[in-house]
């Protein structure tokens, strides 16, 4: 580390996005430091959908074993008329797993609990949040960000290479640099929104009364808890009490359900939607991501998904530059998580306005949400010499498949992606001496694997594609070399391909 440096990465804000990119650079020794003003951890529900390429991100920092075991499948969504069941709706067809996707469904999980299983990854590398820690001020140059903290009335003074801002909505880090917040709060759309107990329902179903007095009510059951996620409407200049009784008063006069009782909150709030983002997700050595720099309406899922999609894209930029890779690659997060973000939340205004003035139906969703549809293509990290034409192309997320290793057992590509390097795939027979090649000149930095076909001479490192699912998920029919980016995307992809443009593409990255 720079001996004038205090810390490599400074984080503000600990919520999923900052925990994200935390272990993200924690699991590539890159020193850093994630505070957060809060005097206790978030202990609320909120964002409690995990959908299936976060679920892939948390496979790759080791924790989706956890997350499923806390987490639960969506389930039905029961539509009530006062006290008379209306029908049952799923809210998406489940999938079963696939060679090239794992994770097909919706995970229902509250926030607090993927906070802390992230917390708890991020101490197993030695990084604890500082709770109770106010970023105040900062100023940068062109070797790094000086920071003001406070804590407990006394004031720290912190030199860091590079800050984050992952503080909110609200955040101070964005104002501070003047970023913008174009866009609109939706007052006439507020929610009262909290955890509570709810006697006289079953834990089977998402409970709903679509036909409520003054809009839809929910209770959807949390894993792993007693509690509901309650929602119910609040119109015009109504400023209902945040208390369980002010909320069971609510609940009753809304849904005509007196029988229902609620009680012991863990959690109120009352919820204003906004859809707003920045026009810039990088000022100098200080960067924007998760709800800091796009806030999204919470139909679809979609606003904690993209901000840990964001500091999955920022971490290993940022762990290559410190390495000794070119700064300009920093430039690259702005260039590809911008236009995602843009168009999420054009997806989740469109599923806001649906839920809101649709039947229980219209909360149906796609495959639009799952977010593993998101592409790079056309980014300067995203580079196709093509040979055949293919469906799957540089910046496109690179599919898992199951395969066999020399001694016959199995192993995924994902257990092969698994960790902060690059990964070559170097497909058919032509490529019988680059995958010796590559590990020898990249050591640790890229790791290449041949990939074999059953009864083809198999070498220590190679996968054999026993049913040819990964020749199936990569559409490749001949010779082939692919790259893996530490973030799970296709970088370079070439048919049949030659070491010297992949070195030439490796180049500013890798330092």
């Amino acid at each position: 580390m720079n001996p004038s440096l205090s810390t490599h990465v400074l984080i503000a804000g600990a919520g999923p996005t900052g925990l994200t990119l935390a272990c993200d650079l924690a699991r590539r020794g890159v020193a850093c430091r994630i505070v957060d003003k809060a005097l206790a951890h978030f202990a609320g529900s909120r964002g409690k959908g995990v959908q299936p390429r976060t679920l892939e991100v948390l496979d790759d920092l080791g924790v989706v074993d956890a997350a499923m075991a806390a987490g639960a499948p969506y389930p039905l969504i029961r539509a009530y008329d006062g006290a008379a069941v209306l029908g049952d709706w799923a809210m998406f067809e489940r999938r079963a797993p696939a060679p090239d996707v794992p994770y097909p469904n919706l995970l229902l999980l509250g926030q607090w609990r993927t906070e802390e299983i992230l917390r708890a990854r991020l101490a197993e590398h030695g990084v604890h949040v500082e709770l109770a820690t106010e970023l105040t001020g900062f100023e940068q140059d062109g070797d790094g960000v000086t920071a003001t903290l406070v804590r407990a009335g006394e004031t720290e003074r912190v030199r860091a290479g590079y800050l984050v801002g992952a503080d909110g909505g609200r955040s101070f880090v964005r104002r501070a640099l003047g970023v913008g917040f174009q866009g609109e709060t939706l007052e006439a759309d507020r929610a009262l929104v909290g955890d509570v107990r709810a006697d006289g329902l079953d834990r089977e179903r998402w409970h709903a009364w679509p036909k409520a007095l003054g809009g839809p009510v929910a209770l959807c059951p949390l894993p792993g808890t007693e509690r509901f996620q309650i929602l119910i409407p609040i119109h015009g200049d109504e400023a209902p009490e945040l208390t369980v009784e002010a909320v069971e008063r609510l609940f009753h006069e809304r849904t005509g359900r007196s029988d229902v009782r609620l009680h012991d909150a863990g959690w109120l709030s009352l919820y204003r939607p906004s859809v707003r983002m920045v026009d810039r997700y990088r000022v100098g050595r200080v960067f924007l991501a998760g709800d800091a720099a796009h806030v999204h309406p919470a139909a679809g899922g979609q606003g904690l998904n993209t901000g840990v999609q964001d500091a999955y894209n920022l971490g290993w930029k940022l762990g290559q530059v410190l390495a000794g890779a070119p700064a300009a690659l920093l430039d690259t997060y702005e260039e590809e998580r911008l236009p995602v973000a843009a168009a999420m939340l054009g997806l989740t205004s469109r599923l806001h306005r649906r839920t809101a003035e649709g039947s229980p139906g219209e909360v149906r969703r796609g495959p639009e949400t799952q977010q593993l549809d998101i592409s790079y293509r056309g980014s300067s990290l995203a580079r196709d010499v093509h040979g055949a034409p293919a469906r799957v192309l540089a910046g496109d997320r690179a599919p898992d498949a199951p395969c066999h290793d020399a001694e016959g057992a199995p192993v995924r590509l994902f257990d092969v992606f698994r960790g902060p390097h690059f990964t070559l795939l170097a497909f058919g027979a032509a490529h019988g001496d680059t995958v010796a090649r590559v590990n020898a000149r990249y050591g640790p930095a890229v790791h290449a694997r041949a990939v074999v076909q059953p009864g083809e001479p198999a070498g220590r490192r190679a996968l054999v594609d026993t049913d040819r699912h990964a020749r199936a998920g990569y559409d490749v029919g001949g010779d082939a070399l692919v790259l893996v980016r530490p973030d799970g995307y296709i970088g370079w992809r070439a048919s049949p391909g030659m070491l010297e443009q992949l070195e030439d593409f490796l180049r500013p990255l890798v330092g």
